[in-house]
């Protein structure tokens, strides 16, 4: 059996996005039915249980720096999912993506320092853009609660990121994961325990597929990854994400893509072998400090 640490980072993370998108386009058959809080009241809480029982995560041992990590983690992962779900009850989703996309295109132009990381995140910006669609949709349509909520989300994506590579670095294995998982369901599940009215075979059963596809399996392999790789590096890898969104809803939702989406998606995909052509993973130095 292979190995996750001989897996290269980058196709983690690209294993990641696929799984993650397919639940995305699996959630948005769930959401109008049982809303967006119990949508991702049921993601995190069958994700955790799961991930809990396989992991029994050690809990003794740690520094208090090392608990703060997790903790931020666990926060910045519940608010994440919340605040996105809630966008979409106020925005298109293409439009929500591409706010919430701001949070890590931010951070890999801030953690960036080579002209060719700039540039990718320059294609992959104005890929998510095209891809979205968001420019055909007029500023006088969208809900400013909406936009805030994106916002949030996008905040939380970049800490996220941060603080999942530390959280893999303080932690062995996927201890850190399920303890941070712990922390989101606490976060979300008396919200959205709340909103549902009956928990049915279907719904349950669509709730644990979203779990497995949209964190459970995503969640694992960011983390490893990030264990080997640049926060930069992994920021701009996550424009591709747009892109198997939109491949997931044509296979799911039956959705068709325009031109400038294929263009958009070009982008994208340039932009993210751009950055997979070179070192993708972590120098030494940065992996020390982490």
């Amino acid at each position: 059996m292979l190995s996750a640490d001989r897996v290269p980072a980058p196709l983690l993370v690209l294993a990641g996005i696929v799984s993650v998108q397919f639940g995305g386009a699996l959630a948005a058959t769930l959401i109008p039915v049982i809303g967006a809080a119990g949508s991702v009241t049921m993601r995190l809480l069958f994700a955790t249980v799961i991930l809990v029982a396989i992991i029994r995560p050690r809990v003794r041992g740690y520094s208090r720096a090392d608990w703060a990590t997790v903790l931020c983690f666990g926060l910045a992962l519940g608010l994440m999912n919340f605040t996105f779900y809630g966008s979409l009850a106020h925005l298109p989703i293409g439009v929500a993506v591409t706010i919430e996309f701001l949070g890590p295109l931010a951070l890999a132009t801030v953690l960036s320092r080579r002209p060719r990381d700039l540039i990718a995140v320059v294609a992959a910006g104005t890929g998510v853009v095209l891809i979205s669609e968001a420019l055909h949709v007029p500023l006088a349509e969208l809900n400013w609660t909406g936009i805030g909520l994106a916002l949030a989300a996008g905040a939380c994506w970049a800490a996220y990121i941060i603080f999942s590579g530390r959280t893999g670095a303080a932690f062995p294995k996927l201890d850190g994961l399920a303890i941070a998982m712990v922390v989101a369901s606490a976060l979300v599940t008396p919200l959205g325990v709340l909103t549902i009215d009956e928990w049915t075979t279907p719904w349950l059963a669509k709730g644990l597929g979203i779990a497995v596809l949209s964190s459970l399996l995503p969640y694992s392999l960011e983390l490893l990854a990030l264990r080997r790789m640049r926060a930069a590096v992994f920021g701009i890898l996550l424009s591709l994400e747009p892109a198997f969104a939109a491949l997931a809803g044509l296979i799911v939702l039956d959705q068709r893509l325009h031109t400038l989406q294929l263009v958009g998606m070009a982008l994208v995909v340039g932009a993210s072998i751009l950055i997979m052509g070179g070192n993708a993973e972590k120098d030494p130095a940065e992996a020390a400090a982490t």
